[in-house]
This record gives structure tokens, C-alpha cells and sequence, in this order.
């Protein structure tokens, strides 16, 4: 471990390290600070009350101050992450997963080898000053599934992550929940902020990543989330994260 997340010190801006074995888990948790979780190898699976979030390499998500959540490693997972205070930064007040350019990524790795009790006014303050700006303008990526608060849609959404499929349809959510087509819609963007075609899109490429980093083929992947070919599920992974799935294959 480089540095401790739960060591208080007086910076606003500390940066944490840790290496994890596949599959550990982080039991649900909380921190006073906001977390700025990136993995350098391997997936994190991220979640809350409120969602789930998947973070690749070139990804991380931001924890807001004060959220409980959970955190899945898949893969062996090398993370290098900031604590921030709350106090500073102009932040979202959700989970996100955002985008990490190759220089926030350099500066948060050196963030990791800096002492807790490093000079704010000198370089190493200048670096975590950096970091902050560097993740304040980091692109959002489209890798969330928000959780409803409904109970029974909420059951249906967590049921789906088990056997996520492209081919399950809103007549077929709107029948179980007892609702016309479109009340239903409404209720599901009401609940999630999204579409339901658009959250689906994000519950299957949540589950593919996880899949692939686990050693699952894309074709088995492909045919399990109902697509028509490997092709069509390579189009649509390729048109969200700009890389191809076999980026993320073991």
C-alpha cells in the first residue's frame, strides 16, 4: 500500500496505491473525502445504493464525500487514486466514471509516491494542484447503471444484471411491472435518468467488461447478451469506449 486513504492529514490532496489480488472485494464503506478511484491494470466494479459503475484502464470513477460503496476487483488490479477534501474542487456530487489522459494518469502515479506531509507550496503541491484541475476537465464516460428507488422496478433491474440480453424489451418490463408501455417509460427514466434502452446498453457493456477481463471470448460474450453476431457487439463497444472489446480480453 502507498500511503493510507484513512490517515488523516492536513493536505487537501493525498494520493493512495494499492495492488489487489483477482476477485478481492472492498466491503461497503465510506470515506470523509472524495475518492478519485484508478486502476492502472485491471476492472474495478464500483457500487452503491444509487448504481454501479465499471472502470477499465483509462477510466476511473469519482466517489463523491461521504457515499457508501463497494468496490470488486477484476482482474489483478493495480490502483493509483487521489483523496480529496471537500472542501475544494468543483465536482459532481454523483458517482462518474470519467476519462484519465495519459498525463493525469503520470500525475497520479507520482501523487502515490509523495509523502502525506509533502510541501504544498513547493513541486509536490503543484503536482496535486495539477491533478485537481486535470480531473475537474475529465470527459464523462457513458459507464453507468443507475439503480432505481422503486421497489419492484428496482428488483428487476438487479435481477437483470444476472442475465443481462439486448433481446428484453420494454413491453416485456412494462407487462411483469403491471404498467401500459407508456407509463412505464416514464417511470424508468423518471427512476434511472435514462432510457430503458439506453440503461440496458450500459447493464450489458458493464457486464462485458467484466466478462472479458475474466477470460470470456467475445463470441460467448456476444451470443449471451442476445446480439446477432460478435460484429454487431464489437460495432456497438467500439461506438461507446472507442476501442474494440478485444482491448480488454485476457
Amino acid at each position: 500500500m502507498l500511503n493510507d486513504p484513512n490517515v488523516e492529514v492536513a493536505r487537501a490532496v493525498v494520493g493512495v496505491g494499492n495492488d489487489y489480488p483477482p476477485s478481492f472485494e472492498l466491503a461497503l464503506h465510506t470515506h470523509r473525502r472524495g475518492q478519485f478511484l484508478h486502476a492502472t491494470t485491471g476492472v474495478l466494479a464500483v457500487s452503491t445504493p444509487q448504481g454501479a459503475w465499471v472502470s477499465p484502464p483509462q477510466r476511473a470513477v469519482w466517489i463523491p464525500p461521504g457515499t457508501p460503496h463497494a468496490v470488486r476487483m477484476i482482474g489483478p488490479v493495480s490502483t493509483r487514486s487521489v483523496m480529496i477534501d471537500p472542501a475544494i474542487g468543483q465536482f459532481d456530487r454523483c458517482c462518474r466514471v470519467v476519462g484519465v489522459s495519459p498525463l493525469l494518469s503520470a500525475l497520479l502515479a507520482e501523487a502515490c509516491e509523495t509523502a502525506l506531509e509533502y510541501d504544498e507550496a513547493g513541486r509536490d503541491g503543484l503536482v496535486m494542484r495539477l491533478i485537481v484541475a486535470e480531473i475537474e476537465r475529465a470527459p464523462v464516460i457513458p459507464l453507468a447503471v443507475p439503480f432505481p428507488s422503486a421497489p419492484a422496478l428496482a428488483m428487476r433491474c438487479h435481477a437483470f444484471l444476472e442475465a443481462p440480453s439486448v433481446k428484453s424489451g420494454v413491453d416485456e418490463w412494462a407487462d411483469a411491472l403491471h404498467l401500459n408501455r407508456r407509463s412505464f417509460t416514464r417511470l424508468f427514466r423518471r427512476e434511472t435518468g435514462m432510457s430503458f434502452a439506453e440503461w440496458r446498453q450500459q447493464a450489458c457493456l458493464a457486464m462485458a467488461l467484466q466478462r472479458l477481463v475474466a477470460g470470456a471470448s467475445v463470441t460467448e460474450i456476444a451470443l449471451d447478451l442476445g446480439y446477432d453476431s460478435p460484429a454487431s457487439f464489437s460495432t456497438m463497444f467500439r461506438r461507446v469506449l472507442g476501442v474494440p472489446p478485444s482491448r480488454y480480453s485476457v
